[in-house]
């Protein structure tokens, strides 16, 4: 059986992030859905939410900065996610001029430890400058609706050329099971009176 890690936050992560940060435990049964045929994928796939709302900048960005990055991901044999994953960042690099290629399996276990990310499987997919293998982005954890990748792609960009990190954070916990967001405290909500 493929392991399948699901790139959208359900209603119920949310909730639990709210409560407190999951532990390796629960962020691994939480990511980590098991397939075993392309309609089991796509099962999981209709569920998850497609962008619809796009900055202004989108398509000049993604086609301006592709040149400078490259996506990389981890794959398997026999991995459906990954094929998939696979497929979308190819039509993505026709569209918009992104070099896309495969890591290890050790060099994305690396990666994700350096980020404190768990590491649930494969696939997952990397952004980073042509001329620095050091300033990765996850992208994707599992496969995702081209339209998600693309707009993670975009966030990536931005966040390496100059927006603030904490701001494609929020972007990214927004849509993404990549990142979580953290939990505010009680006293930082006021009371309208």
């Amino acid at each position: 059986m493929v392991m399948f890690l699901a790139a959208a936050v359900t209603a119920g992560a949310t909730t639990a992030i709210a409560a407190g940060p999951p532990s390796r435990a629960e962020a691994a049964r939480a990511a980590v859905h098991p397939v075993s045929s392309e309609q089991a994928m796509k099962s999981w796939l209709d569920r998850v939410p497609r962008t619809s709302v796009f900055p202004p900048d989108f398509e000049a960005t993604l086609r301006g900065q592709g040149a400078a990055y490259v996506v990389e991901m981890s794959t398997a044999p026999g991995c459906l996610p990954c094929g998939d994953l696979w497929t979308k960042l190819g039509v993505l690099k026709a569209r918009y001029g992104w070099t896309v290629r495969t890591i290890s399996t050790p060099e994305a276990m690396i990666r994700s430890g350096r980020l404190g990310l768990p590491w649930v499987g494969h696939p997952v997919a990397w952004v980073r400058p042509l001329a620095d293998p050091n300033r990765v982005i996850p992208v994707a954890i599992g496969t995702d609706h081209s339209v998600n990748i693309s707009r993670n792609l975009y966030l990536a960009a931005k966040m390496q050329s100059g927006v603030r990190v904490a701001v494609g954070v929020r972007a990214m916990s927004k849509f993404t099971g990549i990142v979580g967001v953290p939990a505010s405290s009680p006293s930082t909500h006021r009371r309208k009176g």
